[in-house]
Formats: C-alpha cells, sequence, structure tokens
C-alpha cells in the first residue's frame, strides 16, 4: 500500500503541474487578446478623432484677440466636444481684422485640411468699416458656396454692430446672415453674443471681444446648434 501510494504521487503531481501550466498559458493568452483589443479600440477611435477636423474660421472673435492661449472660443469649444465624447481635431483659423473679403482669399488653406466642419464668423469688420453690404453679402455667398462644394458643413455664425450705426444699417445687415443661411440650408445662429449680452464680465474694454469667460459663453451658444453636424 506504502509503495503503491509513493508510485502513484509522481503522476498525480506531473497531472497537477500540466494542469497548473495549462491555467497560466490560458489565463495569459486570454489577458493578451484582452490587451491587444483594448488597443485595437484605442486606436480605431483615435483613427476617427485624427481625420474629423472642425475648423473655426473666423476674424478676431474666433482668433481670441486680447486673451491668453487656451481662453478663445474654440478652446472652449474643444473641452465641451471632448466632454460630451465628440472627437475632433478643433483648429482656430481666426484673424484679427479679418474682412469677408480676406475670408474669400484664404479659403484655399482651409480646404487644404479637408474638415468635416466648419463654422463661419466674419462679418463684423465689413460693417464697423462701413463696408458696402452687397459685397459682404457676396463674400459671404462665395465662402459658403466654395465650402459646400466640397461636402463640409457649415455652420453660420452672425454678428450684429453697435448702435451708432442706426437702426436701417444695422437691420440690413444682420439680414444678411439671414439670407445666406436661408439660400444656403446651413445651420444658423444669427447672433453669436445673444447669450452674453449684459451678462457681467464677458466683454473686454474695448466693447468688442469677449473675455474668457465670454468666450465660454459663445462656445455654449454654438455647441446645440454645431451638434446635429457631428458625430461620435
Amino acid at each position: 500500500m506504502i509503495r503503491e501510494r509513493l508510485v502513484g504521487c509522481p503522476d498525480q503531481e506531473a497531472r497537477s503541474t500540466k494542469h497548473a501550466i495549462f491555467y497560466t498559458y490560458f489565463v495569459d493568452v486570454r489577458r493578451s487578446l484582452l490587451v491587444s483589443l483594448v488597443f485595437v479600440l484605442l486606436a480605431a477611435s483615435l483613427a476617427r478623432g485624427a481625420d474629423r477636423v472642425l475648423v473655426c474660421y473666423g476674424d478676431s472673435i474666433t482668433a481670441g484677440l486680447g486673451l491668453e492661449d487656451g481662453q478663445s472660443y474654440p478652446d472652449a469649444l474643444r473641452q465641451m466636444l471632448n466632454a460630451e465624447g465628440y472627437h475632433y481635431t478643433v483648429l482656430n483659423r481666426g484673424t484679427s481684422g479679418a474682412t469677408t473679403k480676406d475670408a474669400v482669399d484664404d479659403l484655399p488653406s482651409i480646404l487644404a485640411l479637408h474638415p468635416k466642419v466648419v463654422i463661419v464668423e466674419f462679418g463684423g469688420n465689413d460693417g464697423l468699416r462701413g463696408l458696402p453690404l452687397d459685397q459682404t453679402s457676396h463674400n459671404l455667398d462665395q465662402i459658403l458656396t466654395s465650402l459646400q462644394a466640397a461636402h463640409i458643413r457649415v455652420l453660420l455664425a452672425g454678428i450684429t454692430l453697435p448702435p451708432n450705426y442706426g437702426p436701417d444699417y444695422i437691420k440690413s445687415f444682420q439680414q444678411v446672415y439671414r439670407t445666406m443661411a436661408s439660400r444656403h440650408h446651413v445651420a444658423f445662429v444669427p447672433m453669436i453674443y445673444k447669450d452674453l449680452i449684459n451678462v457681467p464680465g464677458t466683454i473686454q474694454p474695448d466693447g468688442i471681444h469677449p473675455t474668457a469667460k465670454g468666450s465660454q459663453i459663445l462656445a455654449k451658444t454654438l455647441l446645440p446648434v454645431l451638434k446635429p453636424l457631428l458625430v461620435k
């Protein structure tokens, strides 16, 4: 009996060892597969985000004139989109002092970025300089036509002018945006400043440009109109 038990022990130990080796191998393989799957999903997610470009195309309001780096409305918008699971590369292509004519001239550089969506925020400098409204209208028409011809989704952001420009000119100026939005059937925010008017601390001392707080509000104003143009 003792001898039989002694003879039987090595076989039992061998079976146990084989089982342990197999189990360890199985666990290691499963862990490797899970890790690989995670990396594949992560890479796919990053790839989706890499070819999803959203361009904020505008003048000094977009550029963030007078603000520190990271305080413009495109920066705030990027953070909000990421928080809601929209993985886009948000590019700030704002130029201080730019008119709608400048925007037409710079369009090739925007198209070269192959964006999925473009927020167009131009016209304020046209109005402040008293440029002919038919010129502003023509330029915006060119911008929207070119973007749509490239199958780019567009959000048009309008602006108004200070009261001293007179009610008739201001009304005609605002109508330009409404006409363009209707003609091209684009997403539209008639007045980008609508949610920060009379809110303390949202406009810089120049009376025109948003503060960091104001930029946050601009991003919030645009977000609900922008989201239907995006995909997760």
